[in-house]
């Protein structure tokens, strides 16, 4: 049998001198979603060691070495021994999760692997939230620094966990001065995602507010996980932005998508919604609809100093987000089946818009009154 390559063998040689070298990395919500994604991505980088997946299910990445538990619970110091950095993923976005339990768990199990980390030696630990942090606020610089004021405020779906998560890295980071505690902040994130940024484009009309300016920056999914990637291979630190270059005006997202605004006055957009989710009838409260009024687009310079690049432009996330929604049919951020959108579709301006008539109708019927 002849030998192999002297080409190929030294690669192989140099793949394996690299990983020998490289970091132990544990990935927190590593069955699903992006953190599913890294997984994948770091098990097969010649720059990683070993990868430890932790989550309450065994995930499909065979290379990777599983632990099922939950994040809150304090065993979770023994799995993370011997890892030099942990990606803590195991955080709950999800609009249909009962807030007061989602609340909890993000923030105990925030907590829990930051103490558990500190505990098992571990270096680094990289926390993802999300550029909604910084606030959507008319007075916002466009674009906004990374360095800028966390001005946002708990009134949006899960923003008041992801600057509770921020606040407890920065406590962890001081209480334990050989933990380095980096932040990745991704913009509107698109691929797989369901969140009230991505169903606001599922609307029959999107909705624009009276007066306001509003700016879209997002970032694929791709490009997330290729960020986290760099932040694990402490190529890049402190608190960064990840997303597209640039951002489209309101305009440009009407023209790319094709879906005509409807334009209503602040009182009864915010009124509306702030109704509607009072009686339990949309997901999402109405500080979701400062995101779509005001400018809070981020500089992306960190990752770009450390030599990262986007391979997606906003236009084609847009593209890949309308795609991906297609067929969904979506109002005041409550999915509704093809005969309820349609009902609500011939009910009138506001009312198309907001859904209002259609669930009422619909929330009646199932209360028999």
């Amino acid at each position: 049998m002849s030998s192999p390559d002297p080409q190929v063998r030294g690669a192989r040689n140099h793949s394996t001198r690299s990983a020998a070298r490289g970091p132990v990395v544990a990935v927190t919500g590593a069955a699903t979603g992006v953190g599913a994604l890294l997984t994948r991505r770091l098990a097969e980088s010649d720059e990683v060691r070993q990868v430890v997946a932790i989550d309450e299910r065994r995930g499909e990445v065979a290379e990777a070495t599983w632990h099922v538990l939950d994040v809150r619970d304090p065993a979770i110091a023994e799995k993370l021994r011997g890892a030099d950095v942990v990606v803590h993923l195991a955080v709950d976005l999800d609009l249909e999760t009962d807030p007061a339990a989602r609340t909890a768990y993000n923030v105990r199990g925030t907590q829990t692997v930051l103490t558990a980390a500190a505990a098992a030696g571990v270096r680094r630990v990289v926390l993802c939230t999300s550029t909604m942090v910084y606030g959507a606020l008319p007075d916002n610089d466009i674009p906004l620094s990374e360095d800028a004021e966390l001005r946002a405020t708990a009134e949006a779906t899960g923003v008041g966990d992801l600057l509770e998560v921020e606040r407890l890295g920065r406590r962890g980071s001081r209480a334990h001065p050989g933990l380095n505690v980096t932040v990745v902040r991704p913009a509107v994130l698109v691929g797989g995602t369901d969140t009230a940024l991505t169903r606001y484009f599922e609307s029959p009309r999107l909705l624009v507010v009276a007066g306001s300016r509003p700016t879209w920056q997002f970032c694929h999914v791709e490009d997330l996980v290729s960020a986290l990637e760099y932040a694990a291979l402490e190529k890049v630190d402190g608190e960064f932005a990840v997303g597209c270059e640039g951002w489209l005006e309101q305009e440009e997202v009407e023209e790319l998508s094709g879906i005509r605004r409807m334009e209503l006055p602040s009182a009864v957009a915010l009124g509306a919604a702030a109704r509607l989710h009072r009686i339990g009838l949309t997901p999402s409260p109405a500080g979701d609809l400062a995101y779509t009024m005001h400018p809070w687009v981020v500089s992306v310079g960190r990752l770009h100093d450390a030599g990262w690049r986007p391979r997606w432009t906003n236009e084609e996330v847009l593209a890949a987000l309308l795609e991906e929604v297609q067929g969904r049919h979506t109002v005041a951020g409550r999915r509704l089946g093809r005969k309820d959108a349609t009902a609500a579709g011939a009910a009138g301006a506001t009312v198309a818009l907001l859904g209002t008539a259609a669930l009422v109708r619909q929330m009646r019927k199932r209360r028999g009154l």
